[in-house]
């Protein structure tokens, strides 16, 4: 079985996948909203052949391509978008708009690059259904919703994802990032961070701004737990450990002279180590429950967990295979081992549900000369939108080449493969 067979047919495919990345791009969805997206990329399923199975966790894809016997591989993309004004000045820049999970109208910008990964996965699932007389096995194409609110993955799990397709053998998955394009990079173990976003709501006594001993004023108290929480990594936490305390969003008050009732906090915690994170997820509601009633709080604070994605976590022997192939294929140059990323995903719930060792790799997706030249100058985190950036915009090419082939790489890598002639 020759892989370079199966890609043939990718070059001349390059424009219909370049025109479905930028309508994708034009037209972002936010969380559990991405009716449209889910519309067109299951009917691109559909043409290819694919048993598709619609709305499984609200908006989430299922393509089915049986071919035989052989193992089964789910190949994943998530689809959603952010909350983010878009700034790139591309010609097909988002100017959309929705609706979030509080009811707000919110701008709305693939700035994950989710668009890309949805167009990897058509593009490669295209390819393997063009191509069956080179494998047999099954191919399972999911579209997840929802990852940026980390429970996307396991909404399409309970909501019987496995019951209407075969359980996975291997699950592999992939995320574009501000590195050079045409760069695979993947590491044994973990790879990605876990995260816990928290919402807090201090209580306070609202009042006259100009008689504040009458009040227990709450933007002092979250003032006073945002600097307690710096102290977590700096006097908790080992030096030779690793996690990430940031204070994200901070809301109160409506009037320079009116001292409000409360104060919300959004706290997010990046976290590698379980034991870690036990740590620091309790010392920020130990933190917290203290400063609210050295203050003189009226009531205690109340800590609600908005979001929680686990560590992305690559089975040593399946990762160790697959980047070998990787290597085949794109040279040593081009594949490489990642470093640890303190960014979240929640693809490892997939592997986690079924027990099939899984795999998640990054692919660059910047210009390389542009940030080759920053990172020898040490201006890559100044000068290099990183993903959630209203300026991120991975180049088209050899982005979209790269995605693809990576998918149908290690597809193939583990489907079974009968003579070919």
């Amino acid at each position: 079985m020759s892989i370079e067979r199966v890609l043939a047919p990718l070059e001349a495919a390059l424009p219909d996948l370049e025109a479905l990345y930028v309508d994708l791009h034009q037209h972002p969805e936010l969380s559990f909203a991405e009716t449209r997206t889910a519309g067109i990329l299951a009917a691109r399923l559909e043409r290819d052949g694919y048993e598709v199975h619609t709305g499984i966790g609200k908006t989430g894809v299922l393509g089915i391509l049986r071919n035989g016997e052989g193992p089964v591989v789910m190949l994943r993309a998530d689809i959603d978008a952010l909350p983010v004004e878009e700034k790139t000045g591309l010609s097909y820049a988002s100017t959309a708009r929705g609706t979030d999970a509080q009811g707000n109208d919110v701008p709305v910008m693939h700035a994950c690059g989710h668009d890309m990964h949805a167009t990897w996965l058509s593009g490669a699932a295209a390819l393997l259904a063009a191509s069956r007389d080179t494998w047999s096995g099954t191919v399972l194409a999911v579209f997840q919703p929802g990852e940026e609110q980390g429970s996307g993955a396991a909404r399409m799990v309970d909501d019987g994802l496995f019951d209407r397709a075969p359980k996975p053998d291997f699950v592999f998955g992939q995320h574009v990032t501000p590195g050079p394009a045409g760069w695979v990079l993947t590491r044994p173990g973990v790879i990605m961070a876990a995260t816990d976003s928290l919402r807090i709501t201090l209580h306070g006594r609202g009042g006259h701004g100009s008689r504040p001993e009458t009040t227990v004023d709450p933007v002092v108290l979250a003032a006073s737990v945002v600097l307690k929480l710096q102290t977590i990594v700096s006097r908790e936490i080992a030096a030779t450990d690793s996690a990430v305390v940031t204070v994200g969003s901070l809301h109160a008050g409506t009037a320079s002279n009116v001292i409000a009732d409360d104060a919300v906090l959004e706290v997010n915690i990046r976290s590698f180590d379980p034991d870690v994170r036990d740590r620091v997820v309790a010392a920020v509601h130990r933190i917290v429950r203290g400063e609210a009633e050295t203050a003189g709080a009226p009531a205690p604070p109340e800590i609600e967990t908005i979001a929680s994605f686990p560590v992305t976590r690559n089975d040593e022997i399946a990762v160790g295979d697959l980047a070998g192939a990787f290597r085949d294929h794109f040279g040593a140059e081009r594949a490489m081992e990642a470093p640890l990323v303190t960014g979240s995903e929640d693809f490892g719930h997939f592997g986690t549900a079924t027990g099939a060792p899984s795999v998640f790799w990054l692919v660059g997706g910047m210009d390389a000369q542009t940030v080759i030249g920053a990172m020898t100058e040490g201006r890559f985190e100044r000068d290099i939108p990183s993903n959630h950036s209203p300026k991120f915009a991975p180049v088209l090419h050899p982005t979209l080449r790269t995605g693809v082939e990576t998918l149908v790489v290690a597809a193939l890598h583990r489907l079974s493969h009968p003579s070919v002639g």
